[in-house]
């Protein structure tokens, strides 16, 4: 009933820029802590950034510094901006949020994802 849907991901030139949105819809109550995650062919998936419903950030560290998450709750709305990137940000980038439905349950939401490409 709850989704999470992911959008702007492309393809960018090294040293360039992309703005990655997900919006939650649904029966909900509240949206809680969100996040980006991400996943490139042979690896694991690893934590990029999270942000509380208070507005207090977490970044891993090779991104920190260069990508910015923000949110507007009364979107439900989580965003990422990406400056600066570099080919080895090639990735799947999955949005993820823990949020409570109308009767009050509460959790792990991910969307389908979306595909971030940094080539020449």
């Amino acid at each position: 009933q709850v989704q999470l849907v992911e959008s702007g991901g492309g393809v960018v030139q090294p040293g360039g820029s992309l703005r990655l949105s997900c919006a939650a819809s649904g029966s909900i109550f509240s949206v809680n802590t969100m996040g980006w995650y991400r996943q490139a062919p042979g690896k694991q998936r690893e934590l990029v950034a999270t942000i509380t419903s208070g507005g207090f950030t977490k970044y891993e560290v090779s991104v920190k510094g260069r990508f910015t998450i923000s949110r507007d709750n009364a979107k439900n709305t989580v965003y990422l901006q990406m400056n600066s990137l570099k080919p080895e940000d090639t990735a799947v980038y999955y949005c993820n949020g823990y949020i409570e439905d109308v009767y009050y349950y509460g959790m792990d939401y991910w969307g389908k994802g979306t595909l971030v490409t940094v080539s020449p």
